[in-house]
């Protein structure tokens, strides 16, 4: 993030704009209820002093009852401000920090793999969480909580100026040296609140990471090793916390050296004018009441220039993160309707671009044809269905559906185009209808269920106690491979995409329930163009063409047919060994 972590007034400028701006009449409320709590509390003193003077003076029983209710009424009243301003700032506060969630969330979707292979998934929790939460003060009351004690501080200014213009003078300069340093102090803990979150999202890509292997490490007998390794993250981002929690108490702690000399100061010269005969006892204790009076407002400041510290730091990690640029720019073309050709071109790609895993790589896939593409674990053959799907970009070469570089074509049109069945499932915590459609609610319910019948899966679904709106377990606990898996395919089956990718679909499936959807293959290959990466023999069968990689080039491409019959093909000589004994 760089050396400079103090961030420019514009950018809360800017946030606050952005998030506030929809709520301004809650805003305003809130500002109304902050403003008047906060100018009810200039009042009380003065009721007190009208109170001792009178009694001192004789004045009558009424008189003085009065003035005790009114000053009771009024801080009945303030504090039902003050209780309406909490309600109000947190309302606030929580619609703005969960619109900037919403913001970030949305933007780390459009990143690409490059950055999220980088990143943990718990680390960007932590920075769409937890660094969002470190602004919601910001965003509820932190501002309007400055801005009102401000006006506070000026008032009790004028009115001690009011009582005496020596009073007011030892006042003003008090204040002017703590504001002067809460000013200096503002960025002490910044630096050290960015390490807190930087400790924290560690962590929590830790545990996320570990809770994953959960099953593995348990195999391996590596739990006592991971627990370590826990302690001494957990370790790091205590120590983190309490170098941060040292600095920013510095401001507060200053504070209250002030002010016991403020209190002093209040006493001992509000004693000696008293003595003097220049005010009375009742303005002496007026003076104390404004010096309690002001404490408060100071120290609220105080308290906020801390929030402010960790709403920085939060702030720029924030803006880090919308800083990230996905290295793949959008296009701005559409796909033409119908089904698409695919064509790679010279297609050279690597995960690390000094190490390619695909090399000059070309071959021209007809409009409604099928392509089986085989090979070892490791030849290329997803990271072929990657670059079809815009997942990556080659670092040479074009990769064309129909006429067109998939470099312009906008991505939510390649992905309404393109469907892909893989052997990892990934079902969400929603309901049985939000997996299907992902969260399409334009998807009639009478064509879930006849895909759900076409797959086999309509008794399985009439058994679930709430139909499509059963809520699945996240991951799709409770299911089995084969449930899951025919999930997929009728996801696939609903989207009706003009390209379909099957990445060793069948893998996970049983001879029983492949059997199931093979009928239902078909039919979904039927006018569409197809790319199958298969290691079963039945597979390869149903499609039209074969192309062979072996370490990221083409060994043999050509007709299914064809190369079957031909016994000095590495496809033929792949069936007479085994395709799933030479392929594994």
């Amino acid at each position: 993030m760089g050396k400079d972590r103090t961030v420019p007034l514009l950018r809360y400028w800017t946030l606050l704009r952005r998030y506030l701006r929809p709520q301004w009449a809650k805003v305003l409320g809130l500002a109304l209820t902050l403003f008047g709590g906060i100018g009810l509390q200039l009042v009380n003193p003065q009721i007190l002093r009208y109170f001792i003077d009178t009694a001192r003076a004789g004045g009558s029983l009424q008189r003085l009852t009065l003035a005790a209710g009114l000053f009771l009424g009024v801080a009945l009243v303030a504090y039902v401000l003050a209780i309406a301003a909490t309600a109000v700032g947190e309302d606030v506060g929580w619609t703005a920090t969960n619109a900037l969630r919403a913001d970030l969330t949305a933007h780390c979707l459009r990143l690409d793999l490059e950055f999220h292979h980088a990143h943990t998934p718990g680390e960007l929790i932590e920075r769409v969480d937890g660094d969002v939460r470190a602004l919601a003060n910001l965003f509820s009351r932190l501002v309007l909580q400055v801005l009102g004690n401000l006006l506070l501080v000026a008032g009790v200014l004028v009115a001690l100026w009011f009582v005496d213009w020596r009073v007011g003078t030892a006042f003003t300069l008090f204040v002017g040296i703590a504001l002067l340093t809460l000013t200096r102090l503002r960025s002490v803990g910044v630096a050290a609140w960015g390490t807190v979150r930087e400790a924290s999202a560690a962590l929590s890509g830790f545990l996320e990471e570990r809770l994953a292997g959960t099953i593995d490490l348990r195999a391996n007998g590596a739990t006592q090793y991971t627990l370590q390794r826990l302690d001494r993250t957990m370790q790091g981002q205590f120590a983190a916390e309490v170098r941060a929690w040292r600095q920013t108490a510095l401001p507060r702690n200053t504070l209250g050296v002030l002010f016991a000399l403020a209190t002093a100061l209040a006493l001992g010269l509000g004693g000696w004018l008293a003595l003097r005969g220049s005010i009375t006892i009742g303005a002496v204790a007026l003076i104390y009441a404004y010096t309690t009076t002001l404490f408060g407002p100071l120290s609220r400041i105080s308290q906020e220039v801390e929030n402010l510290q960790g709403a920085e730091a939060g702030i720029l990690r924030v803006d880090e993160l919308l800083r990230a640029r996905s290295a793949l720019q959008d296009g701005t073309e559409g796909l033409p309707a119908g089904v698409p050709a695919v064509e790679f071109s010279g297609v050279t790609f690597g995960y690390d671009p000094a190490h390619p895993v695909l090399h000059d790589l070309s071959f021209r896939l007809a409009a409604g044809r099928t392509l089986g593409l085989l090979g070892r674990t490791g030849s290329g053959k997803t990271t072929v269905t990657r670059l079809l799907l815009r997942l990556y970009d080659p670092q040479s070469g074009t990769i064309r559906l129909g006429d067109q570089d998939l470099r312009v074509v906008r991505q939510v049109d390649l992905r309404r185009r393109v469907g892909i069945v893989t052997q990892d499932v990934q079902l969400f915590g929603a309901t049985l209808r939000d997996n299907l459609t992902f969260f399409d609610p334009d998807i009639p319910d009478g064509q879930i269920l006849a895909v759900l019948d076409e797959l086999g899966l309509g008794a399985w679904r009439r058994a679930l106690p709430a139909g499509l709106a059963t809520v699945l377990p996240p991951g799709g606990g409770g299911l089995s491979a084969g449930e899951a898996q025919l999930l997929t395919f009728a996801r696939v089956f609903l989207a009706d995409p003009g390209l379909v990718i099957l990445d060793e679909a069948s893998s996970r499936l049983d001879p029983v329930t492949e059997r199931r959807i093979a009928r239902a293959v078909d039919r979904l290959l039927v006018g569409r163009t197809a790319i199958i990466i298969a290691h079963r023999l039945a597979t390869v069968q149903r499609v039209d063409e074969i192309v062979i990689l072996d370490d990221g080039r083409i060994r043999e491409h050509g007709a299914r047919a064809a190369l079957a019959a031909d016994p000095t093909s590495t496809f033929a000589r792949l069936l007479r060994a085994g395709l799933e004994k030479v392929l594994a």
